[in-house]
């Protein structure tokens, strides 16, 4: 990135937020104006203390930094009240564990995500679109979140344990893991264990949908023990919990925490990307007619895209991109430090809480012109989209990298080539929705109104393919940094 230099040669800024509330720190701020709070950040510094709940944390404001930081995992390890919250939920998966494990957790998943393997579900990532819109009427309002949301759990269910899910359980497990999710953040932000120890409505909801989640995976674990081997990811986990004589057996623990990791990480960010997208499409005419264009195009009358297709989906592509650029499903994250060290000039103490923010850093004007523009043309191949990409951090980066980063890449890309292939999605009348912070970020409850398309071949001119799209209204444009007041979610 031509902004960034060696940090010998910067004088970085470091400073403390205003507005610390006694015990609960900023996480008042923080739960009800949490974008906003986050815009804030970089008038204070580089780095920016904050306090969650009564404990001290850092936030790194620059991209540069947070580079260093995620490159360097025995320092900044996974932890932090984050990942506590996590653990609780997740277990040690390959998601949650510490570094010294990561490694080893790592190798033995990683198969099953390479690029050959995630051309291989690109049929039933199809099978998966095409079933959630295959009923939908002209002129119906369309639950757009709980389809994506069915979208992607169907995905993610498939790869992992192939059919083991029936379509009863896999809604409940939509309807637990949204309720997972809308308390994961409170707990995030204010890390007080009493808070969440009272019977509240919420809480109560919130455990159940955890136990219930866990119940699922043990019961599909052992019903599998019985079965046939399969070529999904708990057959690999289930060979791997015998041992091969030359590694260690995985235990039955890991098997179970791998799977509670991967279904909830695998359907809830790139569902609530999708969302995103189809909200942003409805929002930018010009964008939704190029991407329809080249839909229509690589499609040529075929109902949905198939492997081959992927490489040439190049703008849809580049609408994933800009939307996990522009509204990032994984929008705050927590680095625990695991010695002492000097971080941008700033000591930071042994078990110091470190954060980034992909919302803060996507939005940096240094590394995005025009950073609140939805504009997927950033990412058309060349140098400049090559520069951009090191300011980018939807999934993270350094070998904690997203080890699901290419198949989500792939099925949101299937998904919107699919579902825009058959479908236009109209926001209903009035003011559009801000997302919602929560654990992700995102539509909650996002409903539109379907249109059918009618494509239009290729060569066709571009006054015809006006005529045929129709009319369409300008755009209404939100602004994310003064409407980022949107609360999060409830505990």
């Amino acid at each position: 990135m031509s902004h960034v230099v060696p940090e010998h040669e910067r004088a970085w800024r470091i400073g403390t937020a205003p507005g610390i509330f006694p015990l609960l720190g900023h996480g008042i701020a923080l739960f009800r104006q949490p974008l906003a709070f986050l815009n804030s950040l970089p008038t204070y510094g580089d780095v920016v203390e904050i306090r969650l709940g009564p404990q001290r944390a850092w936030m790194v404001c620059h991209p540069e930094l947070v580079h260093q930081m995620l490159r360097d995992t025995r320092t900044f390890d996974k932890g932090g009240p984050q990942y506590d919250r996590l653990r609780i939920l997740m277990g040690d998966g390959v998601v949650t564990c510490r570094h010294d494990d990561h490694r080893r957790q790592r190798r033995l998943l990683q198969p099953d995500f390479r690029l050959s393997r995630v051309a291989d579900h690109t049929e039933l990532m199809g099978e998966e679109a095409e079933s959630v819109c295959r009923e939908w009427q002209p002129g119906q309002k369309v639950d757009v979140t709980g389809a994506t949301m069915a979208f992607t759990t169907g995905v993610i269910s498939r790869v992992l344990f192939s059919d083991s899910l029936d379509a009863a359980t896999a809604a409940e497990v939509r309807h637990s893991l949204a309720a997972i999710v809308r308390g994961l953040f409170v707990r995030t932000v204010v890390p007080v264990d009493a808070l969440f120890r009272v019977p509240t409505p919420a809480n109560r909801r919130y455990r159940r949908a955890v136990d219930r989640v866990h119940a699922i995976i043990d019961a599909v674990i052992a019903e599998r023990r019985g079965s046939a081997p399969r070529d999904d990811l708990l057959g690999t986990l289930l060979t791997a919990a015998q041992g091969n004589g030359s590694q260690r057996a995985i235990t039955e623990q890991e098997v179970h925490d791998h799977l509670v990791s991967l279904l909830l990480t695998g359907s809830e960010s790139p569902s609530m990307c999708l969302a995103s997208a189809f909200s942003l499409l409805a929002e930018h005419p010009e964008v939704e007619r190029r991407l329809h264009a080249e839909v229509d195009a690589v499609l040529a009358g075929r109902q949905r895209p198939g492997p081959d297709d992927l490489p040439r989906l190049v703008y849809t592509r580049c609408v994933i991109t800009e939307t996990l650029r522009h509204s990032p499903p994984g929008w705050l994250f927590t680095r625990m430090t695991t010695r002492e060290t000097s971080f941008a000039g700033c000591r930071l103490p042994r078990g110091a809480t470190v954060l980034y923010s992909p919302y803060l850093l996507h939005r940096d004007p240094t590394s995005f012109a025009d950073p609140e523009r939805f504009l997927p043309e950033r990412w058309l191949p060349g140098p400049a989209a090559d520069d951009r990409q090191g300011a980018m951090f939807p999934f993270a980066a350094g070998s904690r990298k997203c080890i699901g980063d290419m198949l989500s890449m792939a099925e949101m890309t299937m998904a919107l080539a699919t579902i825009a292939g058959h479908w236009r999605l109209r926001h209903l009348p009035g003011p559009v929705a801000q997302p919602r912070p929560g654990a992700t970020l995102g539509p909650r409850s996002l409903v539109m109104i379907c249109e059918p398309r009618t494509r239009v071949p290729a060569g066709t001119s571009a006054h015809a393919r006006s005529l045929a799209h129709g009319a369409t209204a300008a755009p209404r444009t939100h602004e994310p940094r003064r409407a980022g007041g949107n609360g999060v979610d409830d505990a």
